[in-house]
């Protein structure tokens, strides 16, 4: 898929684990580790929003776009 995501380096330099950016966003581990690992499909803007909240950054800081991918994917 051509847009990545970029959590597990906000993560890093933020100094949180996958658990607390889950509780503090409102959603489980286990769907937070689906959109950290790319196999999302789609993520809401509430979600976004909350996750830039939690983290302190950007929608820019999280995703971003691979030339390349699949476009089929999408």
């Amino acid at each position: 898929m051509p847009i990545v995501v970029d959590i597990d380096v906000m993560l890093a330099r933020r100094k949180m684990s996958v658990g607390e950016l889950a509780e503090r966003v409102g959603i489980t581990p286990a769907n937070l580790a689906v959109l950290k690992n790319g196999r999302a499909k789609a993520v809401r803007f509430a979600t976004l929003a909350a996750l830039c909240e939690a983290l302190d950054c950007q929608p820019g800081d999280l995703l971003r776009w691979e030339p390349g991918g699949d476009a089929a994917e999408a």
